[in-house]
């Protein structure tokens, strides 16, 4: 028998840890852009999962790769070669122009690997990392994600310097003889939606050459479409040393990816890294599909178009709380003189799911497949509140 929203509650306080903040709502189901909670309502998502439901909820092609898999082959280890795999692999080294790939199965996870290749690669152990970046909450990660709350119960961590993301100098005046690598976002999210001038990645790329120092992007939020590129270093024309990326690459089945170029990459030799699940039959079958169906529906494209429908819509309810709204493709964020944390529940209460970060940004990162009249129903209800 199926439980109501009171009894999952109370589950959820007696079982589980108490991680997160979450909101009373109890989801049951979703299609498309529609989520609908135990009780029946539905709500036009402008989260998807965070960055994650690209090709929206439950699409038919990712849920009928998943049961064809599942029936066949779902796990086997890395002990062995498997055909689904060997095929992904490939994609997605053409996708990111890149060599060679690891896979494993979320984004923290893809940055701890990244963090251990420029390790082994350079020879060093310290990291430049910028000023509101989040790669990430396990160890190796949170020394470089910038927020002291996450930082400070854990330390000490890995030696990191943060500097001024957007400043190129800062990073240039930053590297020295025991810098393993910079690491960042080509555009920040939970920073809150922050978009770098243009020259600034090229700036890093040709810093780091000079300095032999190694390049990581992190791509977690920012692959398979988000802003309007399969991944958002496609917008400066830059290749970085090592590339991570997870959220979006399963079409909601959990998975992550490091990539590096073939000279880096060969810094990794057998038993140096590994994954018990990373690349896994049905995982892989997932993210097949997936990729598959934002090129058949050209979702790329329809990112960047309705970014900038989303955009002028938004533009049109500017207020004297509105500071700025930014984005590129469906990655885009409303930065507020006020805290958004009502606003976020205001609009949940009237059928829409929206995220706030760094207490004041509403970020909207929807599936890439919702429809326009779905955006002007979110847009127009903001109006309301």
């Amino acid at each position: 028998m199926a439980l109501n929203y009171d009894e999952i509650v109370r589950k959820y306080e007696k079982y589980i840890f108490q991680t997160y903040t979450r909101q009373p709502i109890a989801i049951k189901k979703a299609c498309g852009a529609v989520v609908t909670d135990v009780n029946g309502k539905e709500y036009i998502d402008c989260v998807a999962g965070i960055a994650v439901n690209n090709v929206g909820h439950c699409h038919p092609a990712v849920v009928d790769a998943i049961k064809r898999q599942a029936e066949q082959l779902i796990h086997v280890s890395n002990l062995y070669y498997t055909e689904k795999q060997a095929l992904l692999a490939e994609e997605l080294s053409k996708l990111a122009m890149l060599d060679r790939v690891f896979f494993c199965n979320s984004g923290t996870e893809a940055v701890e690997g990244a963090l251990k290749l420029a390790r082994k690669a350079s020879g060093k152990k310290e990291f430049i990392a910028t000023e509101h970046a989040f790669h990430g909450r396990t160890r190796g990660a949170l020394s470089v994600t910038h927020k002291e709350k996450y930082r400070k119960p854990f330390e000490p961590l890995a030696p990191a310097v943060f500097v001024p993301y957007n400043d190129a100098d800062a990073i240039r005046a930053a590297i020295n003889e025991n810098t393993a690598g910079v690491i960042l976002e080509p555009m920040q999210g939970e920073g809150g939606v922050i978009i770098p001038s243009d020259g600034y990645l090229k700036e890093v790329r040709k810093i780091c050459d000079e300095k032999d120092t190694l390049l990581i992007l992190d791509e977690v939020q920012t692959g398979f479409g988000r802003t309007g590129k399969w991944f958002a270093k496609e917008h400066s024309g830059i290749i970085p040393d090592i590339m991570t990326t997870a959220k979006a690459m399963g079409g909601g089945f959990p998975m992550g990816a490091m990539l590096a170029r073939e000279e880096v990459a060969a810094n990794f030799v057998r038993g140096d890294h590994a994954s018990t699940f990373g690349g896994n039959s049905l995982a892989c079958a997932a993210a097949l599909a997936n990729i598959e169906v934002i090129k058949k529906e050209k979702l790329v494209k329809r990112s960047e178009e309705l970014g900038d429908y989303l955009i002028k819509k938004l533009e049109g309810l500017k207020k004297d709380y509105v500071k700025e709204i930014r984005g590129k493709g469906l990655m885009v964020g409303m930065e507020l003189s006020i805290k958004c944390e009502d606003i976020v529940n205001k609009a949940r209460e009237q059928g829409v799911l929206l995220n706030c970060t760094s207490e004041s940004v509403l970020r909207f990162v929807p599936p890439l497949t919702i429809t326009k009249e779905q955006l002007d129903t979110a847009v127009s209800v903001l109006n309301e509140i």
